[in-house]
């Protein structure tokens, strides 16, 4: 008779992973994940099925994260203009906090079609979306969220590429001055 699966096991080696994955990046191998669950390989193939799926969830555990993390800087607060909501937020996402997700979806982009999956891409474009629009107000329609939203992920590719923090908040502050 086949062992019964235990979600909160899964659960907690998911986390332990996605911890794992953010501070270091995508390992080529399961052994440094192994090492950072402190199980073996063979328990996060029973628990995943395979390294690529495994590899997913924490990608999508790590996207949940991000959201929890951003969504609510991104939502509109009372009394308060929508362009400084987006300074603080841009604080954070730009910052030591959102480093650690640059690089890993940085290296996400960079990886095999098979461990990107079909829909993630799209899905972690247009979550952010909506907070947008709803903080620019109804009267800014769609295109606005969605041309703020272009330049802050150009922004932050920027960011990436070259490290140049001073020349990148500035365009952002020239953005936020133009709303």
């Amino acid at each position: 008779m086949g062992r019964r699966a235990q979600p909160q096991i899964k659960e907690r080696l998911l986390d332990l992973c996605t911890e794992h994955v953010l501070e270091h990046g995508l390992p080529d191998r399961l052994e440094p994940l192994v090492a950072a669950t402190g199980t073996s390989a063979r328990m996060l193939l029973y628990h995943f099925g395979t390294r690529d799926a495994l590899l997913r969830a924490v990608l999508q555990r790590a996207r949940e994260r991000q959201l929890e993390a951003w969504g609510g800087l991104l939502r509109a607060r009372e009394g308060e203009a929508y362009p400084v909501t987006l300074a603080r937020a841009w604080a954070a996402i730009s910052g030591p906090d959102g480093e650690r997700y640059l690089r890993l979806f940085g290296q996400w982009r960079d990886t095999s079609p098979q461990l990107r999956g079909a829909d993630f891409a799209r899905r972690a474009t247009t979550d952010w979306l909506g907070p947008l629009a709803d903080g620019l107000g109804a009267d800014a329609g769609p295109e606005l969220a969605t041309l703020v939203l272009a330049v802050v992920r150009g922004l932050l590719l920027d960011l990436d590429a070259t490290g140049d923090a001073a020349r990148v908040d500035g365009a952002f502050a020239e953005l936020l001055a133009r709303l």
